[in-house]
């Protein structure tokens, strides 16, 4: 496991890391005055592990078992077991990992407040704050991902098109025209696509330049951080956009990343 950025709680301490088949980012909260976060993985036999900031008990992880997915938001961490059923650990205060009685789950997405779940029937359900009417997703329908910001959801439908819910007035939800998408990210206020030609989209906040991504080519993955965006590229190589304020975007000597 390789990392970069902000490592002043441990959340980039995973050089030890073996066995790791997915990983998730804790987001830093725009209000918080702490700065840190943390960083949880994905082990092949279905176990967890996890660094950085403690605080909430977002890393307390080590007893997961069975677990098929995970995702980081603010303070709180979420994993899908194998029988569909959601565990969650960490802050509670705005009602994020109220999540014991959905049904059938085959991904989570964590905002900062909000936590999104794709069932698998295609339909999402949420949990926590929805002052910005982020957690409006149960009228979705079709939809094969999911992905949480700050204040706003994604889903991305069987026909590649992208439903946005969330605060109007951000730009992030600018999302009505995108067809043909293979992929989504969110990061805190804006939001990424990548179409099935390997192309990639941006909308929302490009305060940073994490929206300037539109020469990217031969992507194969994004992701998106509070205000940065990543691609993975066919060869293996990173490609990054945006805030580079604690290193996050020194990536351009990874390689053989898949």
């Amino acid at each position: 496991m390789v990392a970069v950025g902000r490592g002043s709680a441990g959340e980039c301490d995973t050089e030890k890391w073996r066995d790791v088949i997915a990983v998730a980012a804790g987001n830093v909260h725009a209000f918080s005055n702490t700065g840190r976060s943390h960083t949880v993985g994905l082990r092949a036999g279905g176990t967890v592990v996890a660094t950085g900031w403690n605080g909430h008990g977002q890393c307390d992880v080590t007893m997961w078992t069975r677990v098929k997915a995970v995702s980081a938001g603010w303070r709180f961490t979420l994993g899908v077991l194998a029988d569909g059923s959601v565990v969650a650990t960490g802050r509670a205060a705005e009602g994020q990992i109220a999540v014991g009685g959905w049904p059938q789950i085959v991904q989570v997405a964590c905002g900062d407040w909000h936590s999104v779940g794709l069932t698998a029937a295609g339909t999402v359900v949420g949990a926590g704050i929805n002052r910005a009417g982020q957690l409006r997703v149960q009228t979705w329908r079709d939809v094969t991902a999911v992905a949480a910001g700050y204040l706003h959801s994604l889903g991305l439908t069987a026909t590649g098109r992208v439903l946005a819910a969330g605060l109007p007035a951000d730009v992030a939800c600018h999302v009505q025209g995108w067809e043909g998408i293979a992929q989504i990210a969110a990061g805190s206020h804006h939001s990424v696509d990548l179409t099935r030609s390997g192309h990639v989209q941006a909308a929302g906040d490009n305060g940073h330049g994490q929206c300037e991504v539109a020469h990217w080519r031969d992507i194969v993955a994004v992701a998106a951080g509070a205000r940065h965006t990543l691609g993975l590229r066919a060869d293996g190589t990173v490609l990054a956009a945006g805030s580079n304020e604690f290193g996050q975007c020194d990536v351009g000597d990874w390689g053989d990343i898949g």
